[in-house]
């Protein structure tokens, strides 16, 4: 008899840790264009945002509580989106106000890419992936 096949990943959301939670996904949506989600618990604690089809848990959290990956280590995402076009995300982010943290740049590793960061610190990489040459 055959082994199954393995059973395969479809999507995934990472799930952040903010300070306050309204604050934190009304962010999300001016500065970055993500759509609010229905917000759980009493209090509200707990929501997931979207936009094109990338979802992001987060998760309000005692302030102490909240340490991006950046003060750790100040060049590491809290999370990091592929997208189809750097420059104009970066042109759109930029309109609406979202703090950019590096502009659009060509890294070693294949991708034009830039840097925002939210309310609570975190910050998220834009790339877009290189052609690569013939």
């Amino acid at each position: 008899m055959a082994d199954p096949a393995p059973a395969k990943f479809n999507s995934s959301a990472p799930v952040l840790f903010v300070r306050n939670i309204h604050a934190a996904a009304e962010h999300y949506r001016d500065a970055m264009g993500f759509k609010l989600g229905r917000f759980y618990g009493e209090p509200e604690v707990f929501t997931i945002i979207g936009r094109d089809g990338m979802y992001v848990m987060l998760k309000q959290v005692a302030a102490e509580l909240v340490v991006p990956h950046a003060a750790v280590d100040p060049e590491m995402w809290q999370m990091y989106f592929w997208v189809d076009d750097a420059d104009a995300l970066f042109a759109e982010f930029t309109q609406r106000g979202a703090t950019i943290s590096y502009p659009p740049c060509d890294r070693f590793y294949g991708c034009r890419e830039f840097g925002a960061r939210d309310l609570d610190g975190h910050e998220i990489g834009f790339g877009q992936i290189l052609a690569k040459p013939d």
